[in-house]
C-alpha cells in the first residue's frame, strides 16, 4: 500500500520517518518534524486507515509493518525510525523482521506487549457525533464533549475530522479500528527477540502508564541495548505535551545520520 507522507528537510541525506499513533496523523509529529529538519530530511507518514492514506480491512501490525517497508525502499532502503504507540509497535515490529531497513529506533511511550486500554470507547464518541450542520471544529468539539470529558483528547481526535467535506467526514476506518482492535492493543507472538541490533532509545512520559515495570521488562527482552528516558510532565501523547523536549531528544540521539549504527 502506498501511504501519503510528506517531506521536509534537505534532499540529501540518511531520512527519518515519523510514524503517528492510534487515531492520529502525520502532521501530529510536526514540532518533531520541523526541528529535525533543520539538519536531515525527514518523513512524517499518514498510517493505512488514517489520514489521507488508503483504507484497508486489515489493520494488523504485520500490514503496518509492511507498508513501511514499501515507503523505507521508496525512499531508499534505509531510514531512522520513530513511532509513537500504534506507531510504535509498528515500528517495532519492522526493525525486528526487517532490521537492515533501520538504523536507530525511538519508541515512544509504547512496549512490545499487549495492552488492557481498549480505546473502542474513542470509536464509539466518534461515531456518536452528529455531524450534520456542524462548520466548525469548536462547534464539533461541544458536540463530542458529551462523550470525550478531557479537552486534550477531543482536540487530538478532532484533527482527524475533515471540515472542508459537507457535512463533514472523519480520516479514519473506524470500522477497520474497530474489528482489529484486539491485535492494535496487542503484540505479535512470534517476532524474534534481540535481532535488531541497532541504537535503540524507549521515550516515555513520566505521567503516562503505558511503559511501567512489565513494559520496561518487554523492551530489554525484544531490544536488549535500548536506552530508556522519561520525560517528566509528560502523558502518553508526550510529543504534544512536551514538543519541545521531545525535539531536542530525538535530535542528539538521532544525530546527522551519517554513522552506520
Amino acid at each position: 500500500m502506498k501511504l501519503h507522507h510528506v517531506m521536509s528537510g534537505p534532499q540529501q541525506g540518511l531520512p527519518v520517518l515519523l510514524v503517528h499513533g492510534l487515531f492520529g496523523q502525520g502532521r501530529n509529529l510536526g514540532a518533531q518534524a520541523r526541528r529535525l529538519a533543520e539538519t536531515r530530511p525527514v518523513v512524517t507518514v499518514d498510517l493505512r486507515n488514517h489520514g489521507e492514506s488508503p483504507h484497508d480491512a486489515d489493520a494488523t501490525y504485520a500490514a503496518l509493518a509492511g507498508d513501511l517497508a514499501g515507503l523505507i525502499d521508496d525512499l531508499g532502503g534505509r531510514v531512522d525510525l520513530v513511532g509513537h504507540s500504534m506507531g510504535g509497535k509498528a515500528a517495532m515490529v519492522l526493525a525486528l523482521t526487517q532490521p537492515s531497513l533501520v538504523r536507530r529506533l525511538v519508541v515512544m511511550d509504547i512496549a512490545p506487549l499487549a495492552y488492557g486500554h481498549d480505546q473502542t470507547t474513542h470509536i464509539d464518541a466518534i461515531e456518536s457525533l452528529d455531524l450534520t450542520g456542524i462548520t466548525r471544529r469548536s462547534e464539533a468539539d461541544r458536540a463530542l464533549a458529551m462523550r470525550v470529558e478531557d479537552r486534550g483528547v477531543r482536540a487530538f481526535l478532532l484533527q482527524s475530522l475533515d471540515l472542508k467535506s459537507s457535512p463533514p467526514v472523519w480520516r479514519l476506518n473506524l470500522a477497520a479500528l474497530r474489528q482489529q482492535m484486539p491485535q492494535i492493543v496487542g503484540w505479535p507472538g512470534d517476532l524474534p527477540r534481540g535481532s535488531f541490533t541497532g541504537k535503540t532509545m524507549a521515550l516515555r512520559g513520566s505521567s503516562s502508564d503505558y511503559v511501567g515495570e512489565a513494559g520496561e521488562a518487554a523492551l530489554r527482552e525484544f531490544f536488549p541495548q535500548v536506552r530508556i528516558v522519561t520525560l517528566k510532565g509528560a502523558g502518553h501523547w508526550l510529543h504534544a505535551d512536551a514538543p519541545e523536549a521531545v525535539a531536542e531528544t530525538l535530535a542528539p540521539f538521532l544525530g546527522d545520520g551519517r554513522d552506520p549504527a
